[in-house]
């Protein structure tokens, strides 16, 4: 047991410690990129909700309200209300970063409205996954202690579903930032220079997705360690 448990926390540092890492850098650069291009107002004058109003316009979307809430980096659309929250820094804000996210958001909206087959799936996946963020780590962990095999299988199962759901989110991510930068540029809300700084600000928060999904899947390699050392307690 002392042998698989060792293992278990030396696969800390070998698996996930350096996704973790790659992870708050994506996070850094998405902060960076924000701070820069919220700087620099676009050439048009079009706030965030504008720039979002906008694409709604342009898929037909008639039943979707924009709100502003408070918060840095905290926007998002709730499909169970049709509203697209935009953070202060967002909504009434005219910079190339806020036409950005704002237009990401409502493409959201977007996909929602179309039926977007990955939003759809992922949507199915977020109760298990939710039960999985809570219960799998110390379900596995206890079915190694106990030597119940079962138990650990169990909760790798559990967390399978943290790992899916992330995995589906990157097509749903990556969709809405294109549907956005198609939007922007059939629209003229942005030209040149600008357009290339939402494009980055995008681009670097759809890493922080793709760094997530490298975490997940290094924390089930890691309870996968917890399998071989169940099976020589046993």
């Amino acid at each position: 047991m002392a042998e698989g448990w060792i293992n278990y926390n030396l696969s800390y540092f070998i698996l996930v410690l350096p996704v973790v890492i790659i992870s708050f850098i994506c996070s850094a650069r998405v902060k960076s990129a924000y701070q820069k291009y919220s700087g620099f107002n676009n050439s048009r004058g079009l706030t965030g909700a504008q720039a979002a109003a906008l694409v709604l316009q342009s898929y037909g979307i008639t039943n979707v309200q924009i709100q502003r809430i408070d918060g840095e980096l905290t926007d998002n659309y709730n499909p169970s209300t049709n509203i697209i929250s935009l953070s202060s820094g967002v909504y009434g804000s005219c910079s190339i970063a806020a036409v950005g996210i704002a237009c990401h958001e409502a493409g959201h909206a977007a996909q929602h409205a179309e039926g977007y087959a990955p939003i759809k799936i992922r949507n199915a996946f977020i109760k298990p996954a939710q039960i999985g963020s809570t219960a799998a780590i110390p379900l596995a962990i206890l079915g190694y202690i106990l030597g119940f095999q079962g138990l650990i299988l169990f909760g790798i199962f559990l967390y399978a579903f943290i790992m899916l759901f992330q995995l589906v989110t990157l097509p749903v991510e990556f969709d809405a930032s294109m549907r956005a930068v198609k939007i922007i540029e059939q629209q003229n809300m942005l030209q040149g220079e600008e357009l290339n700084g939402a494009k980055k600000v995008l681009k670097a928060a759809a890493m922080t997705y793709v760094a997530s999904f490298a975490v997940s899947a290094a924390n089930l390699l890691r309870l996968l360690t917890l399998v071989s050392g169940g099976r020589r307690k046993r």
